[in-house]
């Protein structure tokens, strides 16, 4: 399974030029961690209740003489970090390089294709809500909201060549007498159906689910 690893999300990373987690030099050898101005600490507690994670405190004498604390912390402790076992660590830190690269994106791109159907058929059609009991009945949902799903795709695909459909003979009669056309609601209605879909192997609704 392949997959993207998040990064911290702290508001040092969010800021942009504050000193994140990522930016702290941490030597397993010598169990310490350098942060960016070059202060080291080797204040470190191991406690089994964040395990894996290794957590290590800064001297708050350090860091209040610090001229750059307010990228640092907001504690008015001293900067604190915690950081996963060496071998998880540094998987995690290869996994981040290798995410970058062109092959590994295009390794990932079925999977986001497949979720994104998944996430698609659950949270834009209720998928995981059924009117009915049974699998053959159930099933009988599935089709028509995949197909629903295909053609909400199509509508969003439209060629630059794309002509609209002529008007019917009774929307022009409807037309011609000064009424209004009423909106087109077979799509809509093959859309508002709740299905949950037994698979999605692949990005087509339909292959999903008439699988």
């Amino acid at each position: 399974m392949t997959g993207p690893v998040k990064d911290g999300g702290s508001w040092q990373q969010r800021c942009g030029d504050g000193f994140a987690r990522e930016d702290f030099d941490i030597d397993f050898d010598k169990r310490q961690v350098t942060c960016p101005p070059g202060k080291t600490s080797g204040n470190r507690l191991e406690l089994p209740s964040q395990a894996p994670h290794t957590l290590v405190r800064f001297d708050k004498l350090y860091c209040d003489a610090c001229p750059d604390r307010e990228r640092c912390t907001r504690s008015g402790e001293g900067r604190s970090i915690n950081f996963l076992s060496r071998h998880l660590h540094e998987r995690q830190q290869t996994n981040r390089a290798r995410q970058q690269d062109p092959q590994w994106l295009c390794t990932y791109g079925p999977r986001a294709g497949v979720e994104g159907t998944m996430s698609e058929i659950v949270n834009g059609h209720a998928g995981r809500h059924c009117r009915y009991r049974g699998q053959a009945k159930t099933h009988v949902q599935q089709v028509p909201t995949a197909i629903a799903i295909n053609l909400e795709r199509l509508d969003a695909h439209e060629s630059p060549e794309h002509r609209p459909r002529q008007l019917t003979a009774f929307q022009g009669y409807l037309v011609k007498h000064g009424y209004s056309i009423p909106p087109v609601v077979a799509r809509q209605e093959l859309m508002a159906i709740s299905v949950s879909p037994r698979s999605a192997s692949g990005s087509c609704a339909t292959c999903a689910a008439m699988s």
